[in-house]
């Protein structure tokens, strides 16, 4: 039988609904069993997380995020943001949309990551365009120089009359908000878990930064006994290894709320191990992933973070580290529509069956 301390959940909740936010997810997202899955691997009982059905320009873990930080920004005068990351981000995708649903108007710094296929216009890029973005996509060969081109942005719209808000990359005050956000999710989880009965041992999720500073803040506030798994998708953490810097962001996120606990880097789990050749480059095993949980489950992961975040899954069980005998929570954070600007590289071409019928 699941339990969880309902008063520090109270705590939790009411310390969270006193900050700026902004209503975009559709929530709670459903927790669902995976019975054709966990048989094909026939290891422990898996669960899925659906935070892939958050709702918002087919959904993902960063419109939970947003409402926190764009209810921040609202808060502070903003009338346009100014993100960026790789041209096929999911967060660029969400917050594009988040912003045209709020009346905010969008512009993206992108990077290549892929080369000169980033430019087609397809999968998360596409929606970006949808969505009424201004997108720019650059050759960056470091973060800070892509950090230093959207300052260039911000600053030309400032000059303009706006009051332009940046986000990540080029924002790390608003880490917190963004682990609060997945905090919150713990809450979400917990009152799933009562109805539904039963104790999970892990929980894994694909994530380098906030969204598993969020969940292991919030399972140490709660007293939680499952284990928060990480999934680094990510081959660089600016400098500082996985579990610091989740750590250094959970922290901030105890800081906003005034919570009174820290997390210690020694109490975050996070592989690196499977990201291959790099951020945005697909594995072997991550691409038998995403075809596994289709076949089995009907459920689309990505090649770039939950396909591999499962690849870390299945190795875990085939290794022995996960037990037969438990349960599994994988949190799907999203992140299918990049796809179709990968579909090259599932070489199914040759599944297709061409029948000419004659009149």
């Amino acid at each position: 039988m699941f339990k969880y301390e309902k008063e520090k959940a109270q705590e939790l909740q009411e310390c969270i609904g006193k900050l700026p936010r902004v209503h975009l997810a559709h929530l709670p997202t459903p927790l669902e069993m995976a019975p054709r899955l966990s048989e094909a691997l026939k290891g422990p009982l898996l669960y899925f997380k659906r935070d892939d059905l958050t709702g918002l320009a087919l959904g993902g873990n960063k419109t939970r995020i947003f409402e926190f930080i764009l209810g921040h920004a609202l808060k502070m005068g903003a009338d346009t943001i100014v993100a960026g990351a790789a041209a096929q981000s999911n967060y660029c995708r969400q917050m594009a949309a988040a912003c045209s649903k709020l009346g905010l108007k969008t512009y993206l710094v992108l990077r290549k990551v892929r080369g000169d296929i980033d430019l087609e216009v397809q999968g998360n890029l596409l929606i970006d365009l949808l969505t009424g973005a201004d997108v720019e996509i650059i050759e960056a060969a470091t973060p800070a120089e892509q950090i230093r081109v959207m300052k260039e942005v911000a600053e030309k719209l400032r000059d303009k009359g706006h009051h332009p808000y940046l986000a990540r990359m080029a924002n790390s005050d608003d880490l917190g908000l963004d682990a609060i956000a997945y905090a919150n999710c713990i809450l979400e989880i917990c009152e799933q878990l009562e109805d539904m009965d039963f104790e999970p041992s892990y929980l894994y999720v694909a994530s380098a930064d906030t969204t598993q500073a969020g969940l292991v803040l919030g399972a140490k506030y709660l007293g939680l006994d499952f284990s928060i798994v990480g999934i680094n998708p990510l081959d660089m953490t600016w400098g500082e290894d996985a579990p610091t810097v989740i750590a250094g962001i959970a922290n901030m996120g105890t800081g906003i709320l005034g919570l009174g606990i820290r997390v210690k880097a020694s109490e975050v789990i996070s592989y690196g191990d499977y990201v291959g050749m790099g951020y945005g480059k697909t594995t072997q095993e991550g691409m038998e992933a995403v075809r596994i949980v289709a076949e089995t489950e009907g459920i689309l992961l990505d090649p770039v973070y939950t396909g591999k975040a499962m690849s870390g899954l299945i190795d875990h069980i085939k290794q022995g580290k996960i037990k037969a005998g438990e349960t599994v929570i994988f949190l799907h954070t999203g992140g299918f529509p990049a796809l179709f600007a990968y579909s090259g590289e599932f070489n199914l071409g040759n599944k297709v069956k061409e029948r000419k019928v004659s009149r």
